[in-house]
């Protein structure tokens, strides 16, 4: 049994659970979600605001699908319910970030600044402190969207390893090298 698919998904109250055919349907205060479900060896059981997921059989095929169709509801009550974060640090000498509406300005070392659309789920601010690394605040209700959008704004300037410059995000360990003069004697 697979020890993610077997654990029961808490329904909390203001979220609303429903059963489409073979799309499942999150409405919640944060907005709603939709995902299809391949129902052909996965069955899913609603008691008393408790979803419970269950295979048919041990096939390979059904035993994948378990973990993962219950993951991905369970990030769908959370998401309408709590919401998602991530946070980035934009690192570098002159590095800048700028939110306005739905449009992320940055200034991360290119000649010119890099003006970069957020999708209307998603919902960004920046913080810029005096001495510290701007910040940049991405908030949304879908989980598979915000990491989405998280990676693109990152690989516009991945950090790299000898001084650590570039968009990281806030809790993320960097692999650092030394540099030249480290390996002369």
């Amino acid at each position: 049994m697979s020890r993610i698919g077997k654990m029961p998904i808490t329904i909390p109250a203001g979220v609303e659970y429903q059963l489409d055919g073979n799309v499942v349907i999150v409405k919640g205060k944060k907005g709603e979600l939709r995902q299809e479900v391949d129902l052909s060896g996965i069955s899913l059981k609603l008691e008393e605001n408790v979803l419970s997921v269950s295979r048919a059989s041990d096939a390979p095929d059904h035993r994948s699908k378990h973990g993962l169709y219950r993951a991905l509801i369970q990030n769908m009550v959370v998401g309408v319910s709590e919401g998602f974060v991530k946070e980035m640090e934009v690192v570098g000498v002159g590095y800048r970030a700028n939110a306005s509406g739905q449009m992320l300005e940055l200034a991360i070392g290119f000649s010119h600044q890099i003006v970069f659309e957020i999708p209307q789920e998603v919902r960004c601010t920046t913080i810029s402190e005096k001495g510290k690394a701007p910040v940049i605040k991405l908030e949304s209700h879908d989980k598979q969207l915000l990491g989405a959008v998280a990676a693109k704004i990152r690989s516009l300037r991945k950090p790299e390893p000898y001084k650590g410059k570039g968009i990281k995000f806030v809790d993320e360990v960097l692999r650092r090298k030394a540099g030249k003069s480290a390996g002369k004697k």
